[in-house]
């Protein structure tokens, strides 16, 4: 009985992950593309200057990322990816014509989200591998959403590592809470105790002041209960 009460609260543990990675993707990710959408485009004008020939194709990526953005903001997750058959040829086409620019490359998040949002998390992993970002917003969350997706497949020590990879890129108090307590919940589904008291003591002392930290203590009390 206690080796089955024991497999049920893992199961609960994992279940408890994926939910909140599936709300944390509902709530931010879209925040956060549309944070460093401008930044992109910016850099990406940036560059075509320099080197001449990028300018057109920035511009006709960033037009046709345009109802993309739109479709993505609905929901309309298929639309977004494949495009809608008239005017829009969605962001995988985006990305095979112009995965050089920044915008191609932003299309590889959204495309990455895309299919994560409908099912397909190895192709999910595929492109969010593919996105290059160096920002402290967004390249964290790609990188922690690569956790999720390995998480949802069973590969719950791989996808801890990305939790912890995302939660030092970001260094803040907004991401990294949220991929601390990831890291924490997976390592107790591993019996990886000792590793779960250390992500959650981080957040206890490093990120106080998030929202994360205000229930911390029963985290770390339940690990350390655990060894």
């Amino acid at each position: 009985m206690a080796t089955k009460g024991k497999e049920t609260n893992k199961e609960l543990e994992v279940e408890e992950l994926v939910s909140r990675s599936e709300l944390f993707i509902e709530n931010n990710s879209k925040k956060i593309i549309y944070g460093i959408v401008a930044l992109a485009l910016i850099v990406g004008a940036v560059l075509g200057i320099k080197h001449g020939y990028l300018i057109p194709q920035e511009k006709k990526a960033a037009a046709a990322m345009f109802k993309g953005e739109q479709y993505f903001a609905r929901d309309s997750f298929a639309l977004a990816l494949n495009g809608n058959g008239a005017d829009f040829e969605g962001f995988e086409a985006i990305i095979d014509q112009y995965g050089h620019t920044d915008a191609g490359n932003l299309a590889k998040a959204y495309a990455g989200i895309c299919h994560y949002k409908l099912g397909d998390t190895q192709k999910a992993i595929e492109l969010l591998k593919s996105f290059d970002g160096k920002d402290q917003m967004i390249s964290p969350s790609i990188t922690g959403l690569i956790g999720d997706c390995l998480v949802n497949m069973g590969n719950v020590q791989e996808g801890v590592s990305y939790f912890e990879k995302a939660a030092k890129e970001a260094d803040n108090e907004v991401i990294s809470p949220i991929y601390l307590k990831k890291a924490g919940i997976a390592y107790e589904s591993l019996k990886e105790y000792d590793k779960a008291v250390k992500a959650y003591t981080s957040i206890k002392e490093k990120y106080y002041a998030s929202m994360e930290a205000s229930d911390i203590d029963k985290y770390i009390a339940r690990a350390s209960a655990g060894k």
